[in-house]
């Protein structure tokens, strides 16, 4: 065994929960008052057939310190904020939106029956970067990068660059371009019964997996270990990680981001550095200052 693959240090089960308007989905990364896996603040994930379970949406709300990762699986959701911003997300599709120093904006279904599924991650922004002006960006699925993998399966390449091998493809966030602090990976995996993944990561990055469909076994020889459907695991240090679809395959995320290594202080939608900030934006909030310096 590679003394530098990763592991499969803890497992955050997710657990049902509501949000918005009543819109459910389950909750691990962040379903307890500071339980964060640094840089990461929350990881929802949403699915259902129901539209009852959807319909009434994530009516206006602020944001204010963070960034919100919006992941379709299937269906269709509408962004609108106080900037003005229109924007359709639908299947494949992902929106990279900074709250910044603050946005309102609401999240719709854009159907009234059929299937709603995908993901929300929140990413925490630097104390450097917490009031700079919001931003969003959507991108539509055939802008998202896929890589073949040699055993079967593909990598769909959402954040990062993914290698394997000598091909390599970088996917439209976090390019060197235009870098972000936190230098996230984003991975979507398919992958095949039986067949194995392998991928360096930074030593640097806090990193996670989260099995949506199927199972998987993270790490090697007698260090390997099964990481149960709908819950995330966290990955011990190390510089690469090896994960083996089950019996059946397995479809999941893989998420890596550098630690800000700041305290955090959090107040519903606001996500800042200390009380005292988080008390200001629930004053800007109730007196229009958010939306005026946004």
């Amino acid at each position: 065994m590679n003394t530098n693959s990763r592991t499969l240090d803890r497992v955050i089960p997710s657990v049902a929960t509501s949000d918005g308007a009543g819109v459910k989905l389950r909750r691990s990364i962040g379903n307890q008052r500071g339980l964060y896996l640094d840089p990461f603040l929350m990881l929802d994930e949403f699915g259902t057939d129901n539209p009852g379970d959807y319909i009434a949406g994530f009516p206006s709300h602020p944001h204010r310190g963070f960034e919100t990762v919006t992941y379709m699986l299937d269906g269709r959701m509408q962004h609108r904020d106080h900037l003005g911003n229109v924007g359709d997300l639908g299947p494949g599709s992902v929106q990279w939106m900074t709250a910044g120093r603050g946005v309102i904006h609401s999240e719709m279904p854009l159907q009234e029956s059929g299937r709603m599924r995908g993901f929300q991650l929140w990413i925490n922004l630097p104390s450097a970067e917490k009031m700079k002006p919001a931003s969003w960006r959507d991108i539509p699925a055939q802008e998202i990068p896929v890589l073949e993998l040699p055993q079967g399966g593909r990598v769909k390449v959402i954040a990062g660059t993914a290698q394997v091998g000598d091909r390599a493809l970088m996917g439209p966030i976090n390019t060197t371009a235009q870098p972000l602090s936190t230098n996230p990976l984003y991975f979507d995996l398919d992958l095949p019964a039986g067949t194995y993944f392998e991928h360096a990561l930074p030593a640097d990055h806090t990193a996670f997996a989260y099995a949506y469909e199927g199972s998987v076994v993270v790490g090697e020889g007698v260090a390997a270990r099964e990481l149960p459907t709908q819950a995330a695991g966290v990955l011990s240090p190390g510089e690469r990680v090896v994960i083996k679809a089950g019996p059946l395959g397995a479809r999941l995320i893989l998420l890596a981001g550098k630690a800000l290594r700041e305290p955090i202080a959090q107040y519903g939608p606001f996500v800042m550095n200390t009380r005292e900030e988080i008390e200001q934006a629930i004053r800007d909030y109730q007196n229009d200052v958010l939306i005026k310096a946004a």
